[in-house]
């Protein structure tokens, strides 16, 4: 497999990068043998990759594998107007926080999360949120949604058009919506 360079070139993501999610159908596999994933969504999510909205096929991928969405900024105002409530929102540093913290239970008091999917987050910012996973929590895996190889992830997607993105989003929601 070509190694895969991160979209912010200027940054180091130091010995140990993302391992690259070589079709959809290995996110999907990752989300069937997650206990207790979560979603966080940023402002990117109102992006328009082809063939449809970014997040449509986010709530799809929420709703299909009974994950709960923290919604960051402004955005869950986005989530209400298509009738998704998310399971929260807070801003993406806290819930960053509040994911490494070992003591926090969750949203729901449930317990500690084990995957965290990070996407619609500027890059730059994205980078640093998750190499503080990288450095601080190695107990959560994470993914990064995004079109953009994210080397602090534990797993992302290389670099994508946005018609190959839009594939792989459309086919993640509809594997995941059969039951």
């Amino acid at each position: 497999m070509a190694t895969v360079e991160a979209w912010q070139r200027a940054e180091i993501a130091g010995p140990s990068k993302a391992n690259v999610i070589p079709k959809p159908e290995v996110f999907v596999a990752m989300m069937k043998r997650a206990k207790r994933p979560i979603f966080v969504a940023g402002h990117h999510v109102v992006e328009v990759p082809e063939g449809g909205t970014y997040i449509d096929y986010i709530i799809r991928i929420a709703k299909a594998a009974n994950i709960p969405v923290v919604a960051t900024s402004h955005i869950v105002g986005e989530f209400i107007k298509r009738g998704f409530q998310p399971a929260a929102w807070m801003p993406a540093v806290d819930i960053t926080s509040r994911l490494q913290d070992p003591s926090w239970m969750g949203l729901d008091s449930n317990g500690q999360y084990d995957l965290a999917i990070y996407t619609g987050i500027p890059y730059y910012m994205e980078w640093l949120l998750l190499s503080a996973f990288k450095h601080f929590a190695t107990h959560l895996k994470t993914i990064s949604l995004d079109r953009y190889y994210q080397p602090q992830a534990s797993w992302s997607f290389g670099n994508v058009s946005y018609k190959d993105w839009s594939t792989y989003l459309e086919t993640i929601a509809s594997q995941l919506e059969v039951k």
